[in-house]
């Protein structure tokens, strides 16, 4: 029981319990974090200009009947053609193309890179000035009769189809080509032939004339894709050495041959010895050169003969 002094005490007291109670009450509640800013968004940065792009081809040489040219492609080149066929290139973007004997006046070359821009570049191919040149040789070469020629022929040719299609790899044609042996030039590329009254087509390559046995080189580097077994009605002992990008050396009217078929050479290694088998009136070396199905003038790629 609450005694009689307490109780007055207690109920001075309540005013100031009850005006306590309030103020807890009406305390706020503790305020939150404040929340953080969004971040602000940086616009991306605008794209590099694009370099401008190439369109003389980095071509080196000069465009005519008979002749090479090489050409550096800039990066990112996806495809190469000329006159719409497909031209391949080394992962360098370094390019090999050519112009046949009876090339027409023009060409185009046209690149694509790999972001889609394109480029293209005509060019102007000059003319050739042709010999025509009587030779004093039966038009069947070798071969004892109009029948055997007609035999045997068609099986050398296939032989150097095949060895022209053999796919190798050489850096060969990148080389200054040098002449296989120098001497007397006795025969001209794109000459016009007459064989004993009767005309033939156009002399193909060079010919040099130096003495039977006389060693030849190889102008580049290269793989040997046809040596052939036994001589050919027309061309006798043939060499054929593939220097890479299409770009192949023929060897006529060999002696000996002193390399066989998948040899790789280098430049200036001896390759056989000079000789007059086939459809020849003399000792001499026919040097032919084709890029694909193109006939080129050796003299236009090895320069002057001996120089």
């Amino acid at each position: 029981m609450m005694s009689a002094t307490y109780r007055p005490r207690l109920i001075a007291a309540l005013p100031l319990l009850m005006l306590a109670a309030s103020c807890v009450a009406a305390a706020k509640p503790a305020a939150s974090p404040p929340r953080p800013a969004p971040s602000a968004t940086i616009p991306p940065a605008p794209p590099a200009p694009l370099p401008p792009l190439r369109t003389d081809f980095g071509l080196r040489g000069v465009p005519e009947q008979g002749a090479t040219l090489v050409g550096q492609l800039p990066a990112g080149t996806r495809s190469l053609t000329l006159d719409g066929k497909p031209i391949p290139f080394a992962a360098d973007g370094a390019f090999l193309i050519a112009f046949d004997r009876d090339a027409g006046p023009t060409a185009l070359l046209a690149l694509t890179l790999a972001d889609g821009r394109s480029a293209e570049r005509s060019l102007d191919v000059a003319p050739g000035r042709w010999r025509i040149e009587a030779i004093n040789a039966p038009y069947r070469g070798s071969a004892s009769s109009d029948a055997e020629f007609e035999r045997r022929r068609p099986a050398e040719l296939a032989q150097i189809a095949a060895a022209r299609d053999t796919k190798v790899e050489s850096d060969g044609w990148r080389q200054k080509f040098r002449w296989p042996v120098t001497g007397r030039l006795s025969g001209f590329f794109g000459s016009q032939r007459v064989y004993q009254g009767k005309p033939g087509t156009y002399h193909s390559g060079t010919d040099v004339a130096v003495p039977a046995g006389t060693p030849f080189v190889a102008p580049a580097d290269g793989v040997v894709v046809l040596a052939a077994s036994a001589p050919f009605t027309l061309e006798g002992n043939l060499l054929i050495v593939d220097h890479g990008m299409g770009l192949s050396s023929a060897f006529l009217h060999c002696q000996r041959l002193d390399v066989k078929v998948g040899d790789r050479v280098i430049q200036g290694q001896r390759l056989g010895t000079v000789g007059q088998t086939g459809r020849a009136t003399g000792p001499h070396m026919h040097w032919g050169l084709k890029w694909r199905d193109a006939r080129l003038d050796p003299g236009k790629l090895a320069g002057p003969i001996g120089g």
